[in-house]
């Protein structure tokens, strides 16, 4: 399975400042001692252009430039720092790359962070300064366009498991059929103004594991009888799990794992690409955050495992594979 990083790129942070950057490469480490079939692979920074499928112009020079004002910067939560510009971009590369590698054959492919679902088209907030599901969504969506030109527009559907809503995800396609947005997140939890995704469902604080998977169900009910996805973009996040500190709900390592197994499993079912992200963790403990993720990963190589026995005539092998130039600085 193919998985893409940049968490060689560390933000200049202040001391004591909330974000947690170093679980991305404690991620990757785990990952390459435990999980030797996640074949890791550097992710290639987004161009202009792919940009600005999503984000406007000026917003993209802005954040390239370093010229932000005072208040866009305080939204986002990070100073600005070529570093920051450069993650920024190569975030968006990894979802884009691990987007074409599903579709291309391998099923599901991951991004080792991402799931930047704050950022709107012209402007960043909440650690997200580019949106990198709604960039993928639209480029798989214009390179499906050339490959498949008879065979209409792609459907896209973001599952946002993540804790917090996905406001900026939700504004970027409110007014597109062709990608349906889901979001399960905390009802009283950040962002406090929240836009209207295709599919809302608000949970109260301290909803268990129970409560949370019927929610969950549900919701993939509805999902599955008014969209027909032909790529599945899921948002993974780990602050559900009760020992997130910005989270508020009370999943268990159980919970969570079978939360992951539900959407990947709903996606086999219908033999749907899937493109995972990490989103949001923010563990009291970061190894308590990074233990969530292992735990998305098991499953994942265990679908993507189903993926690879299929005989190569299925539907999933009619995109085109990522070329091996698109895989370079592989990890060993």
């Amino acid at each position: 399975m193919h998985a893409f990083y940049a968490d060689h790129f560390v933000l200049p942070l202040p001391t004591g400042h909330r974000f947690p950057m170093a679980k991305y490469a404690r991620l990757r480490e785990r990952l390459r001692g435990e999980l030797p079939q996640v074949q890791m692979h550097e992710a290639l920074a987004a161009s202009d252009g792919e940009l600005a499928l999503v984000h406007t112009p000026p917003y993209i020079d802005a954040v390239r430039q370093g010229t932000l004002s005072a208040a866009a910067q305080r939204e986002i939560g990070f100073p600005w720092s070529p570093a920051m510009a450069e993650r920024a971009r190569r975030s968006v590369g990894a979802t884009l790359q691990a987007c074409r590698s599903a579709m291309g054959g391998a099923g599901l492919s991951a991004n080792l962070a991402g799931g930047t679902h704050h950022a709107y088209a012209d402007k960043g907030s909440g650690f997200c300064v580019f949106n990198d599901a709604a960039v993928a969504a639209r480029l798989m969506q214009a390179e499906h366009a050339r490959s498949h030109r008879a065979r209409g527009p792609l459907q896209v559907v973001i599952v946002d498991l993540d804790v917090h809503q996905g406001n900026g995800t939700a504004r970027i396609f409110a007014n597109d059929p062709s990608v349906f947005t889901l979001s399960l997140h905390g009802a009283k939890n950040f962002p406090f103004r929240k836009e209207p995704s295709d599919l809302d469902v608000e949970l109260p604080d301290g909803c268990d594991d129970a409560t949370y998977l019927e929610a969950l169900e549900r919701a993939l009910d509805e999902l599955g009888q008014r969209f027909e996805p032909g790529l599945v973009i899921y948002l993974a996040g780990a602050d559900p799990h009760e020992g997130d500190r910005l989270g508020r709900l009370k999943l268990s390592y159980d919970g969570m794992e079978a939360r992951d197994r539900r959407v990947m499993d709903w996606a086999w079912q219908r033999r749907l690409p899937l493109a995972f992200t990490m989103a949001g963790g923010y563990g009291h403990d970061m190894e308590t955050t990074v233990q969530v993720q292992m735990h998305t990963y098991r499953t994942a190589l265990a679908y993507h495992q189903r993926w690879q026995a299929l005989p190569p005539a299925m539907p999933h092998t009619e995109a085109t594979a990522l070329p091996a130039a698109h895989w370079h600085n592989a990890a060993p």
